[in-house]
């Protein structure tokens, strides 16, 4: 399960099965920033079906596939958020319109040219909103069992929607987490 202490910029926040608040059913949220006044990130698994280009058209060539926005949590869902997986051997320091989150995964700054970044990422997803909690909140939650705290990888910002990026995510923690990748989420329905 992990504890408050194990949150930092980039650890994924996987639900557990039980969580079954509408917004973080099931879901993967990818940590971007961790302190101590508050915890801000990502949900890596909700696509809204809205193509980027609608939103962003100096960006949609460099967005993953699918390319549409991804609904990254109910907080401020009007502000996008860009997330780029960078090539092995290119460092975010390098660029002055992306700030290093965790390893290759950096945090895009949408103000600046697109073409910067051309061929320096293995991928691009793009957020509508954040997922937020205030001081001592997600610790709480996380005590509460709401969530299991795990090491993030690259690939897991830019998965596909139609892969079970929740189910992959505990799977790959071995037994006994891995048999949670099964749970119905509501026992009574089993």
């Amino acid at each position: 399960m992990g504890s408050d202490a194990d949150v930092k910029p980039g650890t994924l926040l996987v639900a557990a099965p039980t969580l079954q608040d509408d917004n973080f059913s099931r879901a993967v949220v990818f940590v971007i920033h961790h302190h101590d006044e508050g915890t801000l990130g990502v949900v890596l698994n909700r696509p809204s079906g809205i193509p980027v280009h609608d939103v962003l058209p100096k960006w949609s060539e460099l967005a993953s596939e699918p390319q549409s926005l991804f609904v990254g949590g109910p907080v401020e869902q009007r502000t996008a958020i860009c997330l780029a997986a960078l090539r092995t051997g290119v460092d975010a320091g390098e660029f002055s319109n992306i700030v290093g989150v965790n390893g290759p995964v950096g945090l895009v700054d949408l103000d600046s040219d697109p073409d910067e970044l051309a061929g320096q990422a293995r991928g691009m997803r793009f957020f509508a909103g954040y997922a937020g909690w205030g001081k001592q909140q997600l610790a709480g939650e996380i005590d509460r069992g709401d969530w299991h705290v795990f090491p993030a990888l690259p690939e897991d910002v830019i998965a596909p929607p139609d892969e079970n990026l929740w189910a992959r995510v505990l799977r790959r923690q071995g037994p006994p987490l891995a048999f949670l990748a099964t749970h119905p989420g509501d026992v009574q329905l089993n």
